[in-house]
């Protein structure tokens, strides 16, 4: 197939009879070029298949207009309604967003994290993996004074913005409300401790024990990847001890389908013989049978407050702005499952 030489501002100068820079000017909305004008050049430009260089533009003010958005997985509907508060703030700023995900392996974060400092994004907001046990890939970007902001999970040896929820009153609650209907033998079904998050939730749920002055059984808490099959097999432990828990706070709703699955092919009854929560409000949560209790959090907000503050941040690039952590409330969405 023939290649057609690509379209440049002088092909359309020569064909209106006017110079290239005013074709630049018009191309540009530039002030001083005249409305006739202007649309006269635009009309051409889309008649002729002219496409503006945004690369050397790019380079020229070294500035991309682009986020880089690294997440664990788009799948999960936490992080996808993340993702999109963060391309409607970025839209309404004329940013364009880069999404990649890590599947929860560092060394594909690591990929995500390098591939997007390559590219010249003028900012990234991450949420680390189940894995990120290290911070080189991230000092790329702190090392260039590139706004770098952290959502949910983030990497506490790099000094940044972050925007998380309060995972410890969450896990408290979860557990308080678990005590409230009776349960007495409360297990947790925990992520690994390498996350804020998930220590943050165990260390609510331990302190709802202390208070309730209920005993912390021994075997009562699995540490996963929190994964569907993780989450079946630590569950099935936990049914296999010699005084199984009556109630069980799982690290989030995948988590906490398996435990209902694997409830319904042993023939136990929920909440009757066990009592469930989950975490994040998937939206299977709420028509599985029995519904799952669980916690909503904010994704969306998140999402776009973590643009907006990106996004101020780079363009106040030679402002010195302090950090700063926002927390954000989450609910309890209280359904058949803990009833």
């Amino acid at each position: 197939m023939k290649k057609h030489p690509e379209i440049t501002i002088h092909n359309l100068a020569y064909e209106l009879k006017i110079s290239a820079s005013t074709v630049s000017r018009a191309l540009n909305d530039n002030s001083r070029i005249s409305e006739k004008t202007r649309q006269l050049v635009q009309k051409k430009a889309i008649e002729m298949g002219y496409r503006p260089n945004i690369l050397a533009a790019n380079l020229r003010s070294k500035k991309t207009n682009t986020i880089g958005v690294v997440v664990p997985r788009i799948d999960r509907y936490f992080f996808s309604s993340a993702i999109s508060g963060i391309e409607d703030y970025a839209w309404t700023k004329g940013f364009n967003v880069i999404i990649s995900q890590s599947n929860d392996l560092l060394a594909k974060e690591i990929n995500c994290v390098q591939t997007l400092f390559n590219n010249r994004v003028d900012g990234i907001i991450v949420s680390i993996s189940m894995q990120t046990n290290e911070d080189k890939h991230f000092r790329l970007f702190s090392e260039k004074n590139i706004p770098i902001l952290f959502f949910d999970r983030f990497c506490p040896t790099i000094e940044s913005d972050r925007i998380v929820v309060d995972d410890y009153n969450s896990g408290y609650k979860i557990t308080r409300q678990l005590i409230e209907r009776g349960c007495k033998r409360i297990a947790h079904i925990a992520g690994p401790e390498l996350l804020n998050i998930y220590k943050d939730r165990k260390e609510g749920y331990l302190k709802a024990l202390y208070e309730a002055q209920l005993p912390i059984i021994n075997g009562y808490l699995e540490v996963t990847g929190l994964t569907k099959e993780e989450g079946m097999q630590a569950f099935a432990r936990l049914m296999a001890l010699p005084n199984p828990p009556d109630g069980v706070f799982c690290g989030n709703d995948t988590t906490g389908l398996s435990a209902l699955e694997y409830c319904r092919n042993n023939n136990l009854k929920v909440p009757e013989d066990v009592a469930l929560f989950g975490f994040s409000d998937e939206p299977f949560s709420a028509v599985v049978t029995p519904s799952l209790s669980t916690v909503k959090q904010p994704g969306y907000q998140m999402g776009f407050q973590a643009a907006q503050k990106i996004i101020h941040r780079i363009e106040n690039a030679n402002s010195t702005i302090p950090y700063e952590q926002i927390v954000l409330p989450t609910a309890l969405i209280i359904r058949d499952s803990s009833k």
